[in-house]
């Protein structure tokens, strides 16, 4: 299996509808993946959850990598995701990450703060709501 990154991973994700989820996630994440987001883990259950929400508000967007390092099983970037919901708020929420890697090349974990750089102050709560 090839590496992923987090632009495969986040358009599989978010900006592909017809793929299926579960498909999507299997491609880039392990089964017993966990993530902290602004401080709060979740393990993979909960990151489902947390991928249902959000394709059920986002209607399309885009993401810009703007540094990315591999070191071995080591994976950081910094990066901005903008999203465009179906209620037709725009939001651009930057983010810095922090990863390991599995020895298939998918996120075993990772580890991220974001930062809301435009948009409504209530779409600040994007990168963990359930």
């Amino acid at each position: 299996m090839t590496s992923t990154d987090i632009t495969r991973a986040i358009t599989d994700l978010l900006f592909t509808p017809g793929l299926d989820l579960t498909e999507a996630l299997d491609r880039h994440f392990t089964h017993d993946y966990r993530q902290r987001t602004d401080g709060v883990w979740s393990d993979r259950t909960a990151f489902v959850q947390h991928m249902t929400r959000l394709r059920s508000m986002v209607r399309d967007g885009h993401i810009e990598v703007h540094d990315e390092l591999r070191d071995g099983a080591r994976y950081a970037d910094r990066h901005t995701v903008t999203v465009t919901q179906h209620n037709g708020r725009t939001s651009s929420t930057e983010v810095y990450l922090f990863a390991l890697m599995a020895p298939d090349g998918r996120f075993q974990s990772v580890e991220e703060t974001t930062l809301l750089v435009t948009g409504h102050p209530d779409d600040g709560n994007l990168g963990s709501v359930k």
